[in-house]
């Protein structure tokens, strides 16, 4: 008599099976499961000279860990900010190779419609937040006949050559620093590493001690590096005074570069 078959389990086949068929019908366990990210980060970044620069870090796992945690918080219903087409909206507006000035901060904006993607910056129509505020007197002090803009966009300063980075280029709604830890300082130290290495005669004006330990990733030799106070209200009695707009012209000056025009 034929010996019956076993009735095979729906369970272990098909394309949910946590086992694979091997050539000689044994089974084993896949070692770890694939996760795919729903997020490609990535393609939001337009502007080709950045791509190209940062192409090596597209591929490394800190960084899929960032998109697959973005996806679940966007699957989980929470509120990001910047707008997802606004992430990488510094590299947009400031390409690598018109890059002259870099101003660093540390987080997007986290309360609502103020983070479109550039440190220190709103969009128009939104209050002006404490350190946008201090920024604007800084510059009344140092050219007396600057006028405080009507809107606290820093646009016209991106298309100028100023790349207004943040270390971390997202955040959760009302909740400061909150992807701090997500990865994005290694991808942003990447950004400062690729400035300083391949290009020259750049003005970085870090403001305050989390800024401040960035200069270790520059060459002083062929950069020239701006350290002062932060132009939030906590040390703003620090940062008056403290003349960055001027010397940063005067550094591209001596460089034989256009100096910016700081009025908006």
């Amino acid at each position: 008599m034929p010996r019956k078959r076993k009735a095979e389990n729906p369970s272990d086949s098909g394309p949910g099976s946590s086992k694979r068929k091997l050539s000689d019908n044994k089974t084993t366990e896949p070692s770890a499961k694939i996760v795919l990210s729903a997020l490609d980060l990535k393609s939001l970044l337009t502007d080709k000279s950045w791509s190209k620069q940062l192409s090596e870090e597209f591929d490394k796992a800190y960084f899929r860990q960032i998109e697959k945690q973005l996806a679940k918080d966007f699957k989980d219903g929470k509120t990001v900010f910047p707008p997802q087409n606004e992430i990488f909206n510094a590299f947009s507006l400031t390409p690598f190779e018109k890059v002259n000035v870099v101003i660093l901060g540390q987080d997007p904006y986290h309360d609502d419609g103020q983070a479109h993607g550039l440190s220190f910056s709103v969009k128009p129509g939104v209050k002006f937040p404490p350190s946008l505020k201090n920024i604007f007197k800084e510059l009344q002090k140092e050219y007396g006949k600057y006028t405080i803009p009507e809107n606290g966009s820093l646009e016209a300063w991106a298309k100028q050559g100023i790349l207004l980075l943040n270390a971390t280029l997202t955040v959760e709604a009302h909740k400061a620093n909150s992807h701090s830890k997500y990865g994005w300082l290694k991808f942003t130290d990447s950004v400062l590493q690729a400035i300083n290495e391949k290009k020259s005669n750049v003005v970085f004006i870090l403001w305050g001690g989390f800024a401040h330990k960035k200069a270790s990733f520059i060459d002083v030799s062929k950069h020239t590096v701006i350290k002062t106070a932060h132009p939030s209200p906590l040390s703003f009695s620090k940062f008056l005074g403290c003349n960055c707009f001027k010397l940063a012209n005067e550094a591209l000056a001596n460089y034989g570069k256009p100096e910016i025009d700081w009025q908006l």
